[in-house]
């Protein structure tokens, strides 16, 4: 917490017409000792002789001293609290600054890789703080599995359900010597995401379903009113790319539309590593990197964990780069230690009255 003066001018201000009006004041009062010193008549100090009136008065002195101190102090506090004193919290700002939908392409070839994905950010959501995520599966059509939140213990037991669920899924012959409860729990999973005949990993219609649920994106169009975010946001696209039937949108058109919201869209290319060389998965980085994506495959790591962290990890850099720092009011300490000086100072002036 770093402290800051949001109006400093102000705190000016106040103080030159702070000490205009006792210059006035000082001035008056000397003027009306110099008439009193002139009709003076009588002196009070043979009154003033005794102990008793001596010991009085100078408690009265001391008193009226500690007031004017009192006051003094509160004059301060008032001009500091009209500067407005504020705190730069640098770190609230960074660590609430982005959301994040995970979109997962969920045709057979894929689901194996998309375990993996999962389990990463299980354990990336422990570090996670004000960052919001949600996750979207697709195939021929897309389903939600739960929506845009930063409620990590939700995250935790969604990630949790789906890994236990895609555990030992590993091709098509492990899905066939499923146990029938098991198989039935992956069934209804991806329950939604096959509902178009003949057509599969429709990538297109994916990533566009999964923009649908990032704030500022509208089907077809992107204007001023829909590209203002406040929060940074992004997509991480899981796939190999091998698409199956006419989609609705191609990868290059849902990526024009997520460019022109302002969400960056990263790739994981989620296929065995003899598929990287292929012309599909070669179209799938030209298209993720030329909108300033950041694509990988497992040639760039040791695993796809290890390309998650790798995303999370440009991506984190990048959002704190453009972070501009929360000034937010604390004006707590400042006003609770006015209200101790004047309540002392009330307790002083009632004294001296007495």
């Amino acid at each position: 917490m770093q402290l800051t003066w949001q109006w400093p001018w102000a705190a000016l201000a106040t103080m030159i017409a702070a000490i205009i009006i006792v210059a006035i004041i000082v001035a008056c009062a000397s003027r009306r000792t110099d008439d009193d010193n002139h009709a003076r008549t009588f002196s009070l100090d043979d009154d003033l002789n005794t102990e008793s009136a001596s010991r009085l008065f100078r408690q009265w002195r001391i008193l009226s001293r500690l007031a004017a101190v009192m006051l003094a102090i509160a004059l301060m506090l008032t001009i500091a609290l009209t500067a407005r004193p504020g705190t730069v919290d640098e770190s609230e700002e960074k660590a609430s600054s982005r959301d994040i939908v995970l979109c997962l392409d969920v045709s057979g070839s894929t689901l194996p890789y998309d375990r993996e994905v999962i389990d990463t950010y299980r354990r990336l959501v422990d570090n996670f703080k004000g960052e919001r995520i949600g996750l979207s599966i697709f195939n021929s059509t897309s389903r939600t599995v739960f929506p845009l939140t930063d409620d990590y213990d939700l995250v935790s037991k969604q990630l949790d359900k789906a890994s236990d669920i895609l555990k030992g899924v590993e091709s098509q012959d492990d899905i066939d010597k499923m146990k029938e409860s098991d198989y039935q729990a992956l069934s209804d999973w991806l329950e939604g995401t096959q509902n178009r005949k003949e057509s599969t990993s429709l990538i297109g219609d994916g990533v566009v379903s999964c923009a649908a649920m990032l704030p500022g994106f509208a089907y077809g169009n992107a204007d001023a009113t829909n590209t203002d975010r406040q929060r940074a946001a992004s997509i991480v696209l899981a796939t190999d790319n091998v698409v199956s039937g006419k989609p609705t949108y191609t990868l290059t058109e849902a990526l024009d539309l997520t460019s022109q919201a302002k969400i960056s869209v990263d790739g994981l290319f989620s296929g065995p590593k003899q598929s990287e060389s292929d012309q599909t998965t070669k179209d799938f980085k030209s298209a993720i990197e030329t909108r300033h994506g950041v694509f990988l495959t497992q040639s760039d790591g040791a695993s796809v964990s290890s390309l998650v962290k790798e995303i999370e990890s440009r991506r984190n850099h990048e959002s704190q780069a453009r972070n501009k720092a929360a000034i937010t009011d604390a004006p707590g300490w400042w006003t609770l230690a006015l209200a101790i000086v004047l309540v002392v100072w009330l307790a002083l002036t009632w004294r001296l009255r007495r």
